[in-house]
């Protein structure tokens, strides 16, 4: 019987990747500013604005839906759109604007301060994201970013920003989705 490798090579790159994040203590710290930026936003009325491109889109969407569905608590609904999901609209802006303005058109039209906007690149140089954390500054919301490699054009451009040290855009992947999950969890129990 043939044993494959390469499946032990991938969790020990994932669990490295992590392991870097948890001896950071400027991104535990963060994350805990997310945290806290997040629950203010929802205790005062406002909602939470996602938005990625291609594995970052389905990033979005998970995270609105821990949101609005559950996480692990029985609760009332939080106040969370993915701005990945309205393909009228996503291919009409494509097609009448540029694929570059599809978030910032809908945080001019759907967000109020008060909101929170979090942009979602693995790259930090998704042009989008780029556009519609300038259209959530411009409306007064407050930003997040969850990027990787060096952070790209994105860094340093929203209030809260985690750059995820890895080149590789799966294990970056994985601990986007790690972090979204810290998120929603401890926003369940702070505010449930």
């Amino acid at each position: 019987m043939m044993i494959i490798e390469g499946p032990k090579d991938y969790i020990k790159e994932s669990i490295e990747v992590k392991k870097l994040l948890f001896d950071d203590a400027e991104i535990l710290k963060t994350i805990s500013d997310i945290i806290v930026a997040l629950c203010g936003c929802l205790k005062g009325g406002g909602k939470i604005l996602i938005a990625g491109n291609g594995g970052s889109a389905a990033d979005a969407q998970h995270f609105a839906a821990e949101l609005v569905g559950r996480y692990k608590l029985e609760r009332k609904p939080y106040s969370a759109v993915a701005l990945t999901t309205d393909t009228s609209f996503l291919t009409a802006c494509s097609n009448d604007y540029d694929f570059k303005m599809i978030f910032a058109r809908q945080v001019e039209a759907l967000g109020r301060p008060g909101d929170v906007f979090v942009g979602i690149s693995t790259s930090g140089n998704s042009l989008n994201i780029i556009e519609g954390i300038g259209a959530a500054k411009q409306k007064g919301l407050r930003t997040v970013t969850l990027l990787g490699k060096n952070g790209g054009k994105l860094k340093g451009t929203a209030d809260f920003s985690i750059v995820v040290p890895s080149d590789n855009t799966p294990r970056i992947q994985e601990a986007h989705i790690m972090l979204i999950h810290i998120i929603c969890e401890e926003i369940e129990k702070l505010l449930a």
